[in-house]
């Protein structure tokens, strides 16, 4: 197997920390490095992050869809976000203690629910009721 190149760290740094607002710029690393679609940045003491899960905790689900569809990871932080209710509930049948997860920077994932808004209202209230 051949061994790549890492990424440059400026650049998954540029790609995660606009994913967390700025589509245009998001689109144009992208074209510029397709690999970046799943990087993570590492902040500080194991804080690492993705652009999905940057575009998750803000509530960007415009950023999400768009990463989503070229491929990014799909976590249970951006599905709740998206307010995709079932699938959430599929993954705490599999994994219970996932309802206490915690996304990138420590957000609970309650908070990513909420960060999407009316839409994902059912998951912020299934996230809440007893496990």
């Amino acid at each position: 197997m051949e061994k790549k190149s890492a990424l440059d760290p400026a650049l998954v740094q540029d790609f995660v920390a606009n994913a967390h607002g700025n589509l245009e710029r998001v689109l144009q690393l992208l074209e510029q490095e397709p690999a970046l679609i799943n990087a993570a940045w590492d902040w500080g003491a194991g804080d690492w992050e993705t652009a999905l899960g940057a575009a998750a905790h803000m509530g960007r689900k415009d950023i999400a869809l768009v990463l989503l569809d070229r491929g990014a990871r799909m976590d249970i932080f951006a599905v709740a976000m998206l307010g995709h209710v079932e699938i959430v509930q599929a993954m705490l049948k599999a994994f219970p203690n996932a309802r206490h997860a915690r996304g990138p920077h420590g957000i609970p994932l309650l908070d990513h629910a909420q960060a999407g808004g009316p839409e994902a209202a059912h998951v912020a209230e299934l996230l809440q009721q007893p496990a």
